[in-house]
């Protein structure tokens, strides 16, 4: 019994040895130059049927609203009033205590609450076609312009 354990152990130090040599060896360089690393696509791809978005981060504000204009009909219904701060919504609807930061990614959320109503926009940090800025009321309703803060008045997202 004792034999098998040493002749195991024995084979296991081998085997360790063997392929710790094997990975210290240095690579072969190769003669093929390196990839170049692939670029972004520059179009963008709608997420769903219908997505109003063009750029990824205009997708993830509008998603952003949605899920704030979906908690607050939520705590609405259930209280009676809408929320007047971002951090009463939590945990109505699919709204997070992360999503309180007004921070998101190319985006700036202000968020204005009352009882009887709320105003939620997303302004970019830079404002271009590819990042339009939005507004929305309680009506749930997004508006959104490329070339000035949206408004009321600005065209509805589609």
């Amino acid at each position: 019994m004792k034999k098998n354990v040493t002749r195991f152990l024995a084979t296991i130090a081998s085997l360790t040895i063997a392929a710790s040599s094997l990975f210290a060896q240095e690579p072969t360089p190769s003669t093929a130059p390196a990839a170049a690393p692939e670029a972004a696509p520059s179009t963008y791809q709608p997420k769903f049927r219908g997505d109003p978005a063009r750029s990824d981060s205009e997708a993830a504000a509008l998603a952003y609203m949605r899920v704030v204009i979906r908690a607050e009909h939520q705590f609405n219904k259930q209280y009676n009033h809408f929320a007047t701060s971002l951090a009463e919504l939590v945990h109505s609807g699919s709204f997070t205590k992360r999503m309180v930061n007004p921070e998101r990614g190319d985006y700036t959320a202000s968020f204005e609450g009352q009882k009887d109503s709320f105003i939620l926009t997303m302004t970019p940090k830079q404002l271009d076609a590819q990042h339009r800025s939005f507004y929305a009321e309680d009506d749930g309703k997004i508006h959104a312009d490329e070339e000035k803060p949206a408004d009321a008045k600005s065209p509805v997202v589609k």
